[in-house]
């Protein structure tokens, strides 16, 4: 198996723990819009998923998507939440500095939203130019589109890549793109045993919850799942 050249990292969840504030942000201006979505279904529904995907499953569910205005609206509410209280993730600087190879963000959020999330947290420098938005690709995860493209982008094949994800559908679209990937669990969203458990069903390559650990993991891509849970 190549040697991981490239470190694919989703950005919600990831490298900054946004989920919960985008989840608040989202319930609130569904219901609204007079939309009723329970949280859990929420979170099993839209988690690690794209703009598009969002507005199918509100057509399939209630007969018409969101309108542009509320989106908007949506939009310029969570960018005022995201520049009061958005943190990076514990521990992702020094773990930013450790790293050898090379590295870049894909995520299903759309640019705007990844440069904004990254900007507030000081991490756009550590990453920009090499961003890469589902709003780029034809398909969006758990499809593998945006990491072949991202890994198309930085020339790097996708057996040398590993992901690091935090939900099920990000690991289901790096193991379609036959790349390694981590399940990573310390987002304040991700630390219960169930979600734990849910993203062990998909079988990545291991599961852990401190970001620090990631460079000394790096190369134990195919190690047990829980060497790395604390």
């Amino acid at each position: 198996m190549p040697d991981i050249r490239l470190i694919i990292f989703d950005c919600d969840g990831v490298l900054v723990d946004s989920e919960t504030l985008a989840m608040r942000v989202l319930l609130e201006g569904l219901s609204e819009a007079g939309y009723t979505i329970g949280e859990d279904e929420a979170y099993e529904r839209f988690l690690g998923r794209s703009l598009a995907n969002m507005q199918a499953v509100l057509r399939e569910r209630f007969g018409h998507a969101l309108p542009p205005d509320r989106v908007d609206a949506m939009r310029r509410r969570l960018f005022e939440v995201y520049r009061q209280e958005l943190k990076p993730i514990s521990g992702i600087v020094g773990t930013l500095d450790r790293l050898t190879v090379e590295s870049c963000v894909a995520s299903s959020s759309q640019m705007e939203r990844v440069r904004v999330s990254l900007e507030v947290t000081g991490l756009l420098p550590r990453f920009a130019p090499h961003l890469f938005s589902a709003s780029m690709v034809a398909h969006g995860k758990p499809a593998p589109d945006l990491f072949l493209h991202a890994a198309e982008q930085m020339a790097v094949a996708p057996a040398a890549c590993l992901v690091v994800e935090d939900s099920a559908a990000g690991i289901e679209a790096a193991r379609r793109a036959g790349m390694r990937v981590f399940g990573f669990v310390g987002g304040s969203h991700a630390r219960s045993p169930a979600y734990r458990a849910k993203l062990a069903v998909l079988a990545p390559d291991l599961i852990f919850d401190d970001i620090s650990l990631l460079p000394e993991l790096i190369g134990s891509a195919t190690g047990r799942q829980d060497r790395a849970l604390r």
